[in-house]
């Protein structure tokens, strides 16, 4: 019998893109206050339009190579933290907050995200789902070694709540790292597919893999009562 049901954070719980978006509009807005900077808006879109294009790792290299703006490693140290330590401007789509308003009546909920401390926390503040949470694992706490696909987050919430493997749920959307651990440990795993996700890569590994799939979160009321 289900118990127990464990979120994954980004692109589960809103889309992470609102958060990227957010991010560098802070990053701009910081470099636009430096001596002979371009403006904001002028940034914002050198930055976004690396993203989209599908650069992920040398994103603030890039837009100010483009914007012909020199720059050493301590100047994007800079941007990394400005965008890891920015307050998002993010929301949480109301019917992420229909599903925990119902679940919450009938189960326990937790939450499990991986990512750098400061910035997972301010989403989380930002959205203000605190309340709807029994239990809230960092792995960034546990240590960066521990970031998903490893157990340690998921043997965390069994412990803390006591919870079976076999009573629980996790709902998340990567299937390169989030339900190898899970489908390990026994959880049920639900993979949502939001429209906007920024992870879309296939695992050829059937341990991967969620044993169940939903393209909005409002159908996993429905779908725990059939299981």
């Amino acid at each position: 019998m289900i118990t127990t049901v464990v979120f994954d954070l980004d692109d589960t719980l809103y889309d992470e893109i609102e958060y990227c978006k957010s991010g560098f509009t802070a990053v701009a807005e910081f470099f636009a206050e430096l001596p002979e900077a371009p403006p904001a808006e002028r940034i914002f879109g050198a930055l976004w339009e690396q993203f989209t294009a599908g650069n992920r790792t040398n994103t603030f290299n890039a837009a100010l190579d483009e914007l012909g703006i020199s720059y050493d490693d301590k100047r994007i140290k800079e941007m990394v933290n400005v965008y890891r330590n920015h307050i998002p401007r993010i929301k949480l789509p109301e019917d992420s907050r229909d599903v925990f308003c119902e679940l919450r009546v009938k189960y326990t909920l937790a939450l499990l995200t991986d990512g750098f401390l400061p910035a997972q926390k301010l989403k989380v503040q930002s959205l203000g789902i605190e309340k709807y949470f029994k239990c809230i694992v960092y792995t960034e706490q546990l240590g960066r070694e521990f970031w998903k696909p490893s157990p340690a987050g998921f043997e965390k919430i069994i412990q803390i709540l006591n919870a079976k493997p076999e009573d629980m749920v996790y709902i998340a959307d990567n299937e390169k790292k989030d339900f190898i651990a899970p489908n390990k440990l026994g959880f049920l795993t639900v993979q949502l597919i939001r429209s906007a996700r920024i992870h879309t890569s296939i695992s050829a590994e059937s341990r991967a893999k969620a044993r169940c799939v939903i393209h909005k979160i409002s159908q996993l009321p429905a779908l725990l009562d059939e299981l």
